[in-house]
């Protein structure tokens, strides 16, 4: 498979992953029950599922790797506080307002994840 077609897919999965994390944040503020259903644990496994695997094969693809390439491990490390926060926004906060400082810091953390990976720079802001 060509390079750009895995890039289509990684940043396709990207936006859909960021799109479900949206729409579940939402639920989570408005409609909590809609998090028990079953398609709403499923599909963004799925599509978490296929961005990793982009992932991993354009660096390997590249041979960029993280903790050798800055920007790279930046991106990384990025993606673990976004899961984190992710956690507590969606599940682990015990009240509201813990929840929305979770997926404030999580949307936060997710655009400077997507700016790393356009600028190629971990302090993209400099």
């Amino acid at each position: 498979m060509s390079y750009l077609a895995i890039k289509h897919i990684h940043v396709t999965a990207v936006a859909l992953s960021l799109s479900f994390f949206l729409v579940r944040g939402f639920c989570m503020l408005y409609l909590p029950a809609w998090l028990k259903k079953r398609w709403m644990r499923i599909v963004p496994d799925l599509i978490d599922s296929v961005l990793l695997i982009s992932a991993i094969t354009l660096a390997v693809k590249l041979q960029q790797y993280p903790f050798v390439h800055g920007w790279l491990t930046a991106k990384v490390l990025g993606l673990l506080l976004y899961i984190v926060l992710g956690s507590i926004a969606l599940r682990r906060g015990r009240t509201k307002t813990v929840r929305v400082m979770g997926l404030i810091g999580a949307l936060l953390t997710a655009g400077y994840i997507v700016w790393v990976a356009v600028t190629h720079n971990p302090f993209p802001w400099s």
